[in-house]
């Protein structure tokens, strides 16, 4: 407990959700604020540069489906990363996940002889497949070895990423691309199909919002969600109540790299309709989902409106790109700074304020208990 004036600051390890609001809000001023500075660096006036992008992202009806499409890798790939730090499975790696669905529903799009209309659920089933196994290598490595899963993770995201660049170089790169690094088109049949007008997939946009129901309807409501939340609260709680760490670990790291994986495949499938090098596929979805992920605050729908606000981010970056001639990965400063001022709120998060003011005890009455004589009034 500590006091500051009138504020008496207490512990809190169960914060209300308002508050858990509040203090994201809070998070976000302060990093909007600091990325002024950016803004500044450039010459640009942070006023007329959040104008230029609230005009061309909310206000401009071509930006919306941008925005939502924007939206679905970072939907699912944050909603797996609840999962897995719930658990206190440190998935770094989403990238690499992400790139390995993509990598999956390519085979299965060019070198697969299923029939037409088998290609979409095999190339989804697929991607999901690859990448939750691209996610079990670093939880086997933990459980076995004690390896940490921050280090395995990423340094996995650059396996799948030079994996990537070998097969768009070498052996699936398109002999009808005229020398380019890309595969040969999908067949029309692997194509996710879009919302009229726009590159939305609505089929991972809706595998995207029933992921993070799921992902609600698991923590709170079933075994399985109890324990991996037991498991991320208290390990050794855990462990006293005869909860298999391996069981938790293992099952969120599935989780959270299938869903990435997922997010691949609506990349691959739904907009380049072939296999491209590592950053033509992922704009970084899968390190912003780490921001969509600390947003949520551990809440699996909370990543709903956390990706349609980076889905925002993402989206201003191709406005000040082309208004205020800034580069686009300026947007990459965007989710370092969020992702500062919500890891820095941690502490505020868990600290419960009171308004308490320090009063003054009464004078005591003549001749009553504490009374002497110097207490006399002059």
């Amino acid at each position: 407990m500590r006091r500051i004036g009138p504020l008496l600051l207490l512990p809190d390890p169960n914060p209300s959700g308002w508050w858990a609001v509040c203090v994201s809000l809070l998070a976000l001023v302060g990093a909007c604020t600091a990325a002024g500075g950016v803004f500044w660096a450039y010459g640009v006036s942070p006023l007329v540069a959040y104008r230029v992008i609230a005009e061309g992202t909310f206000l401009d009806s071509r930006a919306l489906p941008e925005v939502v499409r924007r939206t679905i890798p970072l939907l699912l790939v944050g909603t797996g990363l609840v999962l897995a730090f719930r658990a206190q499975f440190w998935n770094i790696g989403a990238e690499g996940q992400l790139l390995s669905g993509a990598v999956a529903a390519t085979g299965v799009a060019l070198f697969s002889p299923l029939p037409s209309g088998l290609l979409v659920p095999a190339m989804l089933a697929a991607g999901f497949v690859l990448g939750a196994l691209w996610a079990a290598l670093p939880a086997f490595l933990r459980l076995r070895w004690g390896a940490h899963e921050v280090l395995t993770t990423l340094l996995l995201n650059y396996v799948a990423a030079y994996g990537v660049e070998w097969l768009v170089h070498g052996p699936w790169k398109g002999p009808s691309m005229m020398g380019f690094a890309y595969t040969d088109l999908f067949p029309e049949a692997a194509w996710l199909p879009v919302l009229a007008g726009t590159r939305v997939h609505w089929p991972t946009l809706t595998l995207g919002i029933g992921f993070a129901v799921f992902g609600s309807v698991l923590l709170y409501r079933t075994v399985l969600g109890f324990e991996i939340r037991m498991q991320g609260e208290n390990p050794e709680a855990a462990r006293y109540a005869g909860i298999s760490p391996a069981k938790t670990v293992l099952a969120a790291a599935l989780l959270s790299g299938g869903a990435a994986g997922l997010a691949g495949v609506g990349e691959a499938a739904g907009i380049h309709h072939r296999l491209l090098s590592p950053g033509q596929v992922s704009m970084g979805y899968g390190y912003a989902g780490i921001v969509v992920a600390w947003l949520a605050r551990g809440n699996p729908l909370g990543a709903i409106p956390s990706a349609l606000l980076l889905g925002v981010v993402f989206t201003s970056g191709d406005v000040m790109q082309v208004a205020l001639r800034m580069p686009f990965r300026v947007t990459d400063v965007f989710n370092g700074l969020i992702l500062l001022f919500l890891v820095g709120s941690t502490p505020l998060l868990q600290t419960r304020i009171r308004w308490a003011p320090v009063r003054s005890k009464p004078a005591p009455a003549p001749g009553g208990e504490g009374w002497t004589p110097s207490s006399r009034p002059s």
